[in-house]
């Protein structure tokens, strides 16, 4: 070709090379798009339908049991008090004039560490939270050892202890809740209007009868049983205990660092677990620690 032909030629063939790129461009996003019209056909989404949106969890019930035990006695005073679930022998019994081989300890039959405290006796799980009572008290004398008197002791000591137990009403682990109150005047009459004013505030019922029934703990002289019974509803009237009382006994003030002869006041202790069956109309304990999400849904 001449010089002249090689321009026209020239001119011609890129003119052809655009438009076979652009053919073939515009051939490429034809299928890319034809790919992704099928994807989403096949992947298609009703945008009307509700979402699946995660569902909300709730508090267990025998959390909202605590913590409506901590808000109920918070509102008199009463501080709470939390300590080791693996306690020595001493503040388990012996501090709560259970001494060894007494036969009430056999009662209390637990769960034993192979670990030894500094007396050579092996640490147990504890049987109930009465030992933070002693721990409380103890901490609270020292802090004001030097103080012509010891300002009133108020505490409730919520927690997990355990015994070997199990069947629909009792479980190898459990929850309790302690009362202690100590001062130079408090009377079992306190405790009797303490205890009645917390179980017709927890129940939010007034139709409740509560009696003290005499009894026998280690710990406490006297001793009382606390029954409820229920002036309407299903459990009308049913005598049902939910607690174990009394003046505090006083070799246990002496172990606290007080003087027993100044320094007077009751305790009590509570399953929490009775209190929110009680409450919730549930007959078996086990399904508190079954993990089923139909029961505890009914919670959230």
């Amino acid at each position: 070709m001449s010089v002249a032909e090689k321009k026209y030629a020239g001119k011609a063939y890129n003119s052809a090379l655009e438009k076979i790129e652009a053919a073939l461009e515009a051939r490429r996003g034809a299928l890319v798009l034809a790919k992704m019209e099928a994807r989403l056909a096949e992947e298609a989404l009703d945008v009307t339908l509700p979402g699946r949106g995660r569902g909300r969890g709730g508090l267990h019930p025998i959390s909202r049991t605590w913590r409506r035990i901590e808000e109920i006695f918070g509102s008199i005073g009463f501080e709470v008090a939390d300590g080791p679930e693996i306690e020595t022998d001493w503040y388990n019994f012996t501090a709560l004039n259970n001494p060894e081989n007494h036969p009430a300890r056999s009662m209390q039959d637990t769960f034993y560490v192979d670990l030894n405290d500094a007396e050579g006796k092996p640490l147990l799980l504890r049987t109930h939270t009465s030992p933070m009572q002693v721990r409380y008290a103890k901490m609270w004398v020292e802090r004001f050892r030097h103080a012509e008197k010891v300002p009133a002791i108020k505490v409730i000591a919520p927690g997990r202890t355990y015994r070997v137990d199990s069947d629909a009403t009792h479980s190898p682990m459990f929850h309790q809740v302690e009362g202690l109150w100590i001062d130079e005047d408090v009377s079992f009459a306190d405790l009797k209007g303490v205890y009645t004013d917390f179980l017709r505030r927890f129940f939010e019922s007034d139709a409740l009868e509560v009696r003290f029934r005499p009894s026998y703990f280690p710990f406490t002289e006297p001793s009382a049983e606390i029954d409820l019974q229920f002036g309407a509803g299903p459990l009308k009237g049913r005598w049902l205990e939910l607690s174990g009382a009394g003046q505090v006994h006083p070799q246990v003030v002496r172990n606290f660092g007080l003087d027993p002869e100044r320094y007077i006041g009751f305790a009590f202790g509570s399953g929490l677990e009775r209190l929110t069956m009680l409450r919730y109309g549930i007959d078996d304990l086990r399904l508190f620690f079954d993990g089923d999400l139909r029961f505890l849904s009914q919670f959230s």
